[in-house]
């Protein structure tokens, strides 16, 4: 099933691939690879979600943050693809940068709120390399920021 289907079947509508908010651009061609920059988690309503895992947030609320990183994260993917996502070959890499207090030792279970939705997406070319990583803080307070790197 291509990628515009398995969106279709799981009833994802993406939401409009926000505007950087730096002197950067949302995302870069180079050969066959598609770099997308750090996306943050937008919900809906177009508001924030901020806040730091393990305090303001718990594990699952900050999985779904990252859910909606990887939903931005396809946005922008299909603008670059000039609106069609079965471009895409797969999933080559993500980071996850998850801003956590010090002891919090679960930075990969967050991130697979991203990779799961991306795997589902793209099904097995959707695999990819990825690191999790623990920073103290993220860019406007959010808990998790995503970028990733697609093959077309």
């Amino acid at each position: 099933m291509s990628a515009e289907d398995n969106l279709k079947k799981m009833n994802i509508q993406l939401p409009e691939p926000p505007s950087p908010v730096g002197s950067y651009v949302a995302s870069k061609i180079s050969g066959n690879l598609i770099y997308i920059s750090g996306q943050v988690p937008f919900k809906s309503d177009g508001k924030l979600i901020t806040g730091k895992v393990g305090k303001e947030l718990n594990l699952e609320e900050a999985q779904n943050a990252a859910k909606l990183c990887a939903l931005n994260l396809l946005a922008q993917l299909k603008k670059a693809c000039g609106g069609n996502l079965d471009k895409v070959k797969g999933c080559i890499k993500i980071t996850g940068y998850v801003n956590s207090i010090d002891n919090f030792t679960e930075q990969p279970k967050v991130i697979n709120g991203a990779s799961d939705l991306i795997s589902k997406v793209f099904e097995e070319s959707g695999k990819h390399t990825r690191a999790a990583v623990s920073v103290n803080s993220l860019p406007l307070g959010v808990p998790v920021e995503v970028d990733a790197i697609f093959e077309i």
